[in-house]
């Protein structure tokens, strides 16, 4: 499904800038990039055998596809660096460092009778902040015993 691009200003192509894509070889030694812009004839990266170090910034829109083939080509021994915008809020959680949980299709429970709806067609995670060590805990940059009296 080709990009419609950005309505406001009529671009379709986003390229990575150069610089993280250089910071990003440099650790990571690419060798193949199955979304290469200009995009060859007759080339198609969710067909095509990946490298074995792979830089993967795929259409923004219908990333499915891409992501079944960057798991697939995981699963055989390469590796995958897979870029794709997600939420503010998501980054937030993942520095905190939230456990992140596959819910799967959620059937949630309509308030009226509480009875289980089809679900969303969206599958929900759950992220899960622990509370810190009480030896990570500071109070005011000093660090505080949770189980002392505080004298």
């Amino acid at each position: 499904m080709p990009y419609e691009g950005n309505k406001e200003d009529g671009k379709h192509y986003w390229l990575t800038p150069q610089d993280l894509y250089e910071e990003l070889d440099e650790e990571f030694e690419f060798d193949f990039d199955p979304c290469p812009y200009p995009r060859p004839a007759l080339f198609d990266g969710l067909t095509a055998e990946w490298g074995k170090s792979n830089y993967v910034n795929p259409p923004f829109k219908g990333p499915t596809a891409w992501v079944r083939k960057a798991i697939e080509e995981n699963k055989k021994g390469k590796r995958v660096v897979f870029v794709f915008p997600i939420d503010k809020w998501i980054h937030m959680l993942i520095e905190a460092g939230a456990e992140i949980r596959n819910l799967k299709d959620v059937k949630w429970c309509a308030i009226e009778d509480g009875k289980p709806g089809k679900g969303t067609g969206r599958w929900i995670a759950a992220f899960v902040l622990e509370p810190p060590d009480a030896e990570d805990i500071e109070d005011n940059g000093h660090q505080i015993d949770m189980f002392s009296d505080g004298v």
